[in-house]
């Protein structure tokens, strides 16, 4: 993009930026002890990457390049983190931090594929169905109080939240096994 304006990189940037987020964050944490840390790290990688987004070149696939990119300047930043706590005695070792960050490498691919078929299979179920499943996972929720609002007893609640938890996996296992085959996951 030679003649892209500064808003035209920022709009690439944060496109790239947000779609390839979760994975990103999943990498990190997958490299520190906390979700704490891994808000740290993620907040000075993207710093980084900003700041050094005019040096990322789109070869092939933006997507994947982005995100390998984005993953090499995130475990530089992780390792940049551990020197900053190296006294803290609760710290991967640098080795541990290469072998955590290859393993994350190889999973990002199925967690990836996952997550777009969760996507695929939540717009599935039906709107009743989708209702249940969303509030069932609401932080702080008291299932039995979720079984009240719809007039259900608690076991039949359970029952019909475990069919369509179900019904879910199954799709998300089919879903996901066909995004992988194709590729598709990123």
């Amino acid at each position: 993009m030679p003649d892209a304006t500064p808003d035209d990189r920022y709009e690439q940037f944060v496109a790239l930026f947000t779609r390839n987020e979760p994975g990103l964050r999943s990498f990190v944490r997958s490299l520190v002890p906390s979700w704490d840390d891994a808000d740290e790290v993620m907040q000075n990688t993207g710093l980084v990457l900003w700041r050094k987004f005019s040096d990322f070149t789109l070869e092939n696939d933006p997507q994947t390049d982005f995100f390998r990119w984005a993953c090499v300047v995130a475990r530089f930043e992780v390792l940049a983190w551990r020197r900053d706590k190296a006294r803290d005695r609760h710290i991967f070792d640098e080795d541990l931090v290469g072998m955590l960050a290859e393993d994350a490498m190889r999973e990002e691919k199925s967690l990836a594929a996952e997550r777009k078929a969760l996507e695929v299979c939540l717009a599935k179920l039906s709107d009743k169905q989708r209702k249940i499943v969303m509030a069932a996972y609401e932080p702080g929720v008291r299932l039995n109080r979720v079984a009240e609002t719809l007039g259900k007893s608690a076991t039949a609640f359970y029952k019909m939240l475990n069919r369509t938890r179900k019904s879910l996996l199954d799709c998300i296992e089919s879903v996901s096994g066909d995004l992988r085959a194709e590729g598709g996951a990123q």
